[in-house]
């Protein structure tokens, strides 16, 4: 059964870096059965795909946030990290991690997301 767990702090201040692990169990990040997502939802509106790594560690990026998003990895532990820089409010929602099968482009399985809240 493959579990996604994400890790991070729930309060972040204005113009700081978000920093959010997600650790994944009964799978491995390095086998191109999977890519790693990282997901947001904002408060009142919907799903807001940010990035993807893929087995090989290639990150891939929402245009909107490209200049100041940044996922890498931990092979050794397993994880992979995202990095959102210069926050606003506006960033603030509940963040997942997700499992995106390969062969059929679905979310097969999620972590249980994490309320980050920017503010002073």
């Amino acid at each position: 059964q493959v579990q996604l767990q994400e890790s991070g702090p729930g309060l972040v201040k204005p113009s700081q870096t978000l920093s959010l692990t997600c650790s994944v169990s009964g799978a491995s990040i390095t086998t191109n059965t999977d890519y790693w997502a990282w997901i947001r939802q904002p408060p009142g509106k919907g799903l807001e795909w940010m990035g993807t790594i893929d087995a090989r560690g290639s990150a891939y990026y929402n245009p909107s946030l490209v200049s100041r998003t940044s996922i890498s990895r931990d092979t050794s532990k397993n994880q992979f990290t995202l990095q959102l820089r210069s926050v606003t409010p506006e960033d603030t929602a509940v963040y997942y991690c997700a499992a995106e099968n390969t062969d059929t482009a679905e979310y097969d399985y999620w972590g249980q997301g994490t309320q980050v809240t920017v503010s002073s």
